[in-house]
Order: structure tokens, then C-alpha cells, then sequence
């Protein structure tokens, strides 16, 4: 596939994490998603659609709004950005299926890059906000079932009739994640990890979805501590460090590179 392909690709997604931005920031507000021009956040302005370039526009106004200078979150051209490396990413990734049948590429790219849009949305509000909202993850969990009725190979029938594992391993990795957080009362872990959890088996069945697990933990682990090094400060069962983020993290991870949990310990025998 030509490089201008995956460029018009990748400015797709920066067009469509600007979306992602509206949907962060309204989410719960009772402000609506789809109506309603954008405003600077401070002077309540409208904004112009030069000013609303994704990207470009942050770059050109050095961060700031052209009219109060007030400084402008950087949340919005790395969610711009993130969004476009996915969006490109993902469709590398189904690229070969594109030799097979076009449709079944295009409806793969679709389906899965409106998965992982939700999922970003969704990590990002936990930084924000340290709460999964329910609204998205059930959301999340919908799409995920449904996708255990796709072949992800994209190879002979696009619809296939899951397997008993396939149904069962979003329930059963979400099972620990559930008891940690009914043992803890939500001090370890919150019910909405739980909730994530069912979905992500589902998408990526029991092997995949468990070395999500396994590196999430390992990233979750490493972050933290530069963190306390970085801050100087302690961290305690009390510390609230969001967890979907670092399980969105390695699950993009792993789809991508089909890393199931017996590949991921076969790197690291010796």
C-alpha cells in the first residue's frame, strides 16, 4: 500500500481524535456530542475552524487561545496524534487480509478502529478523571462480544460461530479482577478494570488477552516507580494510579503483534 495511503490514513485519525477530545471533555456534563460549535474552555469563545485544525492548529497558536492566551491543554493534539498512529496502525495490521478480499480489510479497519477509539476515550478519562465510566465500557463490552463472532484472519468466511473458549475467556479473566476488587472493597482494584477485562478477553480471547494482562502489570509496575522517583513520594494501597490505561496500553500491544502468553514467556528463557 502507497505511504500516502497510510498518511491520508493517519490524518483520518488526527480528525477523528479531535472528535475524541469533544467526547473526553463533555462526556457527563450533559453538554451534547455532536451539536454545538467548540469554545475555548476559559473566554468561552467560539472557535474558529482554522482554530480547529487537528494538530496544526495547536502548533500555530503555540498552545494558547488566540484571543484570552490562556495556555491550551496538550491533552488535545496528543489524543489528535495517538488516535492517528492507531488508526494507521490498524490498518498495517489487517493489511495483508487486503490481498484477500477488500471488503472483509475495510470492515475490519472499521470494526476494530471504533473499538480502540473507544478504549483511548476511555483511558484517558480515567487519568482524568480515575473513574471507568460505565456508559463507554458497556459499550466496549458490546463491541468485544460481537467481535468473537468475526475471523480476525480475515481469510475464507468473515462471520464465524465462536468457540466455547472464545465465549468463556472474557468471564474468566475478568474473574480475578472482580475478586480483587470484592476482597479489597475497590481499594486494589475498581470494578470498572473488571468490566474492561470482559471485554478485552473477549476481543482477544484467553491466551492474548492474558499476556495483556501480564504486561499491563509489568508497565503498570515500571510507571509507578518512575513516578515515586520523579515525585519523591511514596506509593501506598491508597495512591490512586488509574489502571486502564496501562491494560489499553498492552492490549493494542498485543493485538498487533498476536502475542499470546506462551510467546510472551518463550521471550525470556534462556
Amino acid at each position: 500500500m502507497n505511504i500516502l495511503i497510510f498518511i491520508f490514513i493517519f490524518l483520518l485519525g488526527t480528525i477523528i481524535g479531535s472528535f475524541l477530545n469533544v467526547v473526553i471533555f463533555r462526556f457527563n456534563t450533559g453538554k451534547t456530542m455532536v451539536k454545538g460549535r467548540s469554545i475555548c474552555m476559559t473566554c468561552n469563545r467560539n472557535l474558529r475552524w482554522y482554530e480547529l485544525v487537528p494538530v496544526l492548529s495547536f502548533i500555530m497558536q503555540s498552545g494558547k487561545c488566540r484571543r484570552c492566551k490562556e495556555v491550551i491543554s496538550c491533552q488535545y493534539p496528543i489524543v489528535e496524534v495517538i488516535t492517528g498512529i492507531m488508526f494507521a496502525l490498524v490498518a498495517y495490521h489487517f493489511l495483508p487480509i487486503l490481498f484477500f478480499s477488500m471488503s472483509s480489510y475495510f470492515l475490519l479497519v472499521t470494526f476494530f478502529v471504533f473499538i480502540f477509539s473507544i478504549l483511548i476515550v476511555i483511558s484517558v478519562y480515567d487519568i482524568r478523571h480515575k473513574v471507568i465510566p460505565d456508559k463507554l465500557v458497556f459499550v466496549y463490552i458490546i463491541a468485544s462480544f460481537l467481535s468473537i463472532f468475526i475471523n480476525h484472519i480475515g481469510i475464507g468466511h468473515l462471520f464465524v460461530i465462536p468457540t466455547l473458549g472464545a465465549i468463556l475467556a472474557g468471564p474468566v479473566l475478568a474473574l480475578p479482577f472482580a475478586l480483587l476488587w470484592l476482597i479489597s472493597k475497590g481499594k486494589w482494584m475498581g470494578l470498572g478494570d473488571a468490566k474492561l477485562m470482559l471485554g478485552i478477553g473477549w476481543m482477544l480471547g484467553f491466551s492474548v488477552g492474558l499476556s495483556s494482562i501480564v504486561i499491563s502489570f509489568w508497565v503498570g509496575a515500571i510507571v509507578s516507580l518512575i513516578f515515586m522517583l520523579i515525585s519523591r513520594s511514596k506509593i501506598n494501597m491508597k495512591t490512586e494510579i488509574p489502571f486502564a490505561p496501562f491494560l489499553i496500553l498492552s492490549t493494542f500491544f498485543v493485538f498487533l503483534f498476536s502475542l499470546d502468553i506462551l510467546t510472551l514467556s518463550s521471550l525470556f528463557q534462556f
